[in-house]
């Protein structure tokens, strides 16, 4: 796993170099902004997180993403093929299935890697309000280019030049501008 130059990296209490890696694996999740779907049915797509679901717990995690309504428009709804990559679907589309994805798997810390820097306002809105739920409870690590988006972060580290520039709420780097 993680080896750091200096220091130590802990995971639930113990060194990470000395945890287990599928449990490692398995307390995180990411949405990135180019999200990977698979060639299958949207409800497999989302199932992927949690293999052993059953149809109930595929739809209530569409419904918190944001993503029950349109896929139930969908000629198929939750049974609907798409092809790899999700070529057939909106961005805001595929990032509300990842997002329902990441639900299901109900993990302990969530990866956020510019999660809606490429969608339109109306899907921006829908993913970001799927977003703020997904957060509850969670360890986040949101990576984005316009601090809007991260207005509703305890604690925000600017990067620049490969270290941390500024730190603070989205308030207060606000007033440093």
């Amino acid at each position: 796993l993680l080896k750091p130059k200096t220091g130590t990296i802990e995971f639930e209490g113990k060194n990470i170099a000395e945890a287990n890696r599928l449990s490692v694996r398995r307390s995180y999740t990411m949405v990135l902004q180019d999200t990977w779907l698979f060639s299958g049915t949207i409800a497999e797509n989302i199932a992927y997180a949690k293999p052993d679901c059953d149809r109930d717990e595929v739809v209530r995690a569409a419904k918190i993403a944001n993503a029950h309504d349109f896929i139930e428009k969908l000629p198929d709804g939750y049974d609907t093929i798409i092809w790899p990559g999700g070529y057939d679907l909106s961005g805001g589309e595929k990032q509300r299935i990842a997002i329902a994805r990441a639900i299901l798997g109900d993990p302990k810390i969530l990866i956020l890697d510019e999660a809606t820097s490429a969608l339109d306002t109306e899907n921006e809105y829908q993913v970001q309000t799927a977003l703020e739920r997904l957060r509850k409870g969670r360890t986040t690590f949101a990576i984005a280019h316009r601090l809007s988006t991260l207005k509703n972060a305890d604690r925000i580290a600017v990067i620049d030049d490969h270290k941390i520039a500024e730190l603070g709420t989205h308030n207060e780097l606000l007033k440093k501008k």
